[in-house]
């Protein structure tokens, strides 16, 4: 089986077998990922990537490009990539940090294009929304909506704050882990998404204020 087959898609929302960084799972998992990368099977070590942490970047994918092909399709990129770094990884990290890493990249390097192409970035396109004729089709559209709506509210922050209020919610890390994933230390990292939070709030309720 090559690499390709090993970073296949990893379905969107579905459950990580670990889901606190800071818990003794990831540690765990890491364990088993360095030993397979020491030993020498790299191919191994990308599935383990892949079980453990294929759902996250998922999510992270998800929440930062708002299309489940796109994210799909960077959650598999991420992964063949880092099949061909892993002697990179540097181990005071974690390995989802390191992951989240460069999927964030990867992410933004697709919002820079998307951002020259269209003055404006979408979670879900008004195009795409077909008039309801059913209850579970206006769920749909309620469901789109409300998706609309959080991403214009993240379009009110700093791009460095996006980043880390994703990385905490939308990928599960840590701050700690934040705080590798952006280059920053943990207590900066902590600050970077308490006012990430707090523009959210305001944001939100002059929205509701409007209406």
């Amino acid at each position: 089986m090559g690499v390709a087959a090993v970073a296949k898609r990893q379905p969107i929302g579905q459950a990580d077998n670990d889901v606190r960084p800071s818990g003794g799972r990831p540690k765990r998992a890491d364990e088993e990922i360095a030993a397979a990368i020491d030993a020498g099977e790299h191919r191994k070590a990308v599935l383990l990537c892949s079980r453990h942490h294929g759902a996250a970047l998922g999510r992270l994918c998800m929440a930062m490009l708002g299309s489940q092909q796109d994210a799909e399709d960077v959650t598999q990129e991420t992964l063949l990539a880092a099949f061909g770094g892993l002697q990179s990884w540097r181990r005071e990290g974690s390995m989802r940090a390191w992951l989240m890493t460069i999927a964030r990249r990867k992410c933004a390097r697709i919002i820079e294009k998307r951002v020259r192409r269209t003055a404006k970035l979408r979670l879900v396109h008004d195009a795409d929304v077909a008039a309801p004729s059913s209850a579970g089709a206006e769920a749909q559209v309620l469901m789109r909506e409300r998706a609309t709506r959080a991403r214009d509210a993240l379009s009110t922050l700093r791009p460095t704050e996006c980043e880390a209020v994703l990385l905490r919610y939308a990928a599960g890390l840590a701050f700690r882990e934040v705080g590798l994933a952006c280059g920053i230390d943990e207590a900066t990292a902590r600050k970077r998404v308490s006012r990430a939070i707090a523009r959210l709030r305001d944001a939100i309720e002059q929205e509701g204020s409007e209406r």
